[in-house]
């Protein structure tokens, strides 16, 4: 494990250690939680934009095709 010394304006750092503290962590786990939630939703769309590339529309339209075509499930039209 790294450590890493990190400079925080002093509101986020009351903000982190009041909602850490209601979520019963540490600030260091709240944190680390924080970056890694940030990692994943870059590297998502990362993933996502890279298939969306190769993607090819016209076997899009062949597999919609193939839905049949039924009325929403009610709560579902909403």
């Amino acid at each position: 494990m790294s450590a890493l010394n990190l400079r925080l304006p002093n509101s986020i750092h009351r903000h982190i250690r009041k909602i850490s503290a209601q979520d019963g962590v540490s600030i260091n786990q709240f944190i680390a939680t924080a970056v890694s939630e940030k990692i994943s939703a870059l590297t998502t769309a990362e993933l996502i934009e890279s298939r969306a590339s190769r993607a090819k529309k016209g076997a899009f339209r062949k597999v919609l095709d193939q839905v049949p075509d039924r009325p929403p499930i009610e709560g579902d039209s909403e």
